[in-house]
């Protein structure tokens, strides 16, 4: 750590976390907005999603692209850009009434969005002393959960008190404030150009993951076996393959595939991926459950939803702190477990559960995703070298995103597959007296779910006992050695 920054780690770490809150808010915020969208700029509802998914997949496209740079050039520096593009897309977003217009602005934020997210966890790795990192990348942690999960409520607020607009330019004078502090206070880099990025990898790599969202977005209204589906997964896959092939020659890959030998690092990297595949299978399902089954107004079901995101606030950072005290294995498998129960008793929920009981299980399942978030990412970020910071935050940034994405796939996929399959015809959609298909649907979503958590949960048991006997083994031979030396 630079001695420099001591003093102004925390103040640091609250520009990081103002930021990457915005970033992740605006990937949600705007869903409720949509509908006054369209009718302001006379486009259909298939077009005014490009608001929501072109923002997602320029992420999740570009943001390892990020991380490679803010090696190369420093991460302060990609950063700081990161933040005056987010702010500026945001300004463009809020004063535009032309609907391309719209979708390129928001296509610079989310470019703005990429480079902060890809190099936010680096920085805090890099201003903190590893005695305290947990606890601040818990609060990042915090952040991004927040982002994600309070949009939807805080985008009816502001579309009720004043219009769409304000969604948007709501992040200017935050990201101009955030700007200001970005260039005072973060470490500064004095970093020369560090060899070339890797731009045919770098684009393989959007080959292989464009396709594959837009396939998965489009999946469900058009069906898995549409000729465009089965060709975007099948140019995903293709371009995945040569993206490896392509890396394992380069001398300055886009990734160091070496960095996956790392066994703590792709078990903390899978297990991130499916907790946000459970997560987003919860949240997927939730709002139809708690309006349409038990028929909450959408402001009752907006504050029940609202109890996960509170307690992780609460969760997240103290399983930081105290996984820099014990240690973050044993805490990540509390928490893969804790969500496993967690999304098993989300299963059972009927007609005739009452809020008391489905409190109580929002509850476990916040809890766990606090536990296992914070050690996770620090986990992450202490497997690899300074040089690699930036690499390693996009890859978890890429990895929660891509859970994000294939959560909602996976839940929609099986809830309207089991629906269809009770009802005798396909459905795309909740219908209308069908409680009974949707809970039976429902439950199917949440019993996978928790599997899949469980499975992760499983893995990390396996390493800790391997690491508990390694440990026991070490220390038996120490003591032989000892007994060896006194004889």
């Amino acid at each position: 750590m630079e001695k420099n920054y001591e003093k102004n780690k925390w103040p640091i770490l609250l520009i990081v976390v103002m930021s990457t809150f915005m970033a992740t808010l605006d990937s949600s915020i705007v869903n409720v907005a949509l509908p006054q969208m369209a009718r302001a700029m006379n486009v259909d509802t298939s077009q005014i999603q490009l608001v929501v998914t072109s923002y997602l997949i320029v992420i999740v496209g570009i943001i390892l692209i990020f991380g490679k740079l803010g090696d190369m050039l420093g991460k302060t520096k990609i950063y700081t850009v990161g933040i005056a593009l987010f702010t500026l897309g945001s300004l463009l977003c809020g004063i535009t009434s032309s609907f391309p217009v719209l979708i390129g602005a928001r296509i610079v934020q989310a470019v703005g969005a990429a480079a902060t997210m890809a190099n936010n966890q680096g920085i805090i790795t890099q201003v903190f002393p590893a005695t305290e990192r947990g606890r601040a990348l818990g609060f990042v942690g915090t952040a991004v959960a927040l982002g994600s999960l309070v949009g939807p409520g805080l985008g009816g607020i502001i579309v009720g008190a004043a219009s769409w607009e304000y969604i948007f330019l709501i992040n200017v004078p935050v990201g101009v404030v955030v700007l200001f502090l970005a260039i005072k206070l973060l470490p500064r880099s004095n970093k020369k150009i560090t060899g070339k990025l890797d731009m045919l990898g770098a684009g393989l790599f959007m080959l292989s993951i464009v396709p594959l969202f837009v396939a998965l977005g489009q999946a469900q209204s058009l069906g898995f076996a549409n000729p465009l589906i089965l060709t975007g997964f099948g140019i995903s896959i293709g371009a995945f393959i040569v993206f490896i092939r392509v890396e394992q020659k380069r001398e300055n890959p886009l990734i160091p595939l070496d960095i996956f030998k790392n066994k703590l690092f792709s078990l903390s990297i899978f297990c991130a991926f499916i907790t946000f595949v459970g997560l987003f299978c919860n949240n997927i399902i939730q709002p139809f459950y708690l309006q349409n089954v038990m028929i909450y107004s959408p402001e009752q079901a907006g504050l029940i939803m609202m109890i996960f995101p509170l307690i992780l606030t609460v969760v997240s950072p103290l399983s930081g702190h105290l996984s820099d005290k014990i240690g973050s294995e044993l805490l990540t498998f509390i928490g893969l477990l804790l969500i496993s129960l967690g999304l098993f008793l989300m299963s059972t929920l009927t007609e005739q559960s009452n809020l008391v009981t489905m409190v109580v299980f929002i509850v476990v399942l916040s809890v766990g995703m606090g536990l296992f978030q914070s050690p996770n990412n620090s986990l992450i970020m202490s497997t690899v070298g300074r040089h690699q910071l930036g690499i390693a935050g996009s890859i978890n940034a890429l990895v929660r995103n891509m859970g994000m994405v294939c959560g909602i796939a996976l839940a929609t996929t099986l809830l309207y597959g089991s629906m269809s399959a009770e009802l005798g015809y396909r459905v795309t959609d909740y219908v209308a007296g069908q409680n009974s298909a949707f809970i039976n649907g429902m439950r199917i979503v949440y019993m996978t779910a928790a599997v899949i958590c469980l499975f992760g949960a499983g893995l990390t048991l396996l390493r800790l006992i391997g690491k508990k006997s390694q440990a026991g083994e070490q220390a038996m031979m120490l003591e032989n050695e000892i007994g060896s030396e006194q004889k």
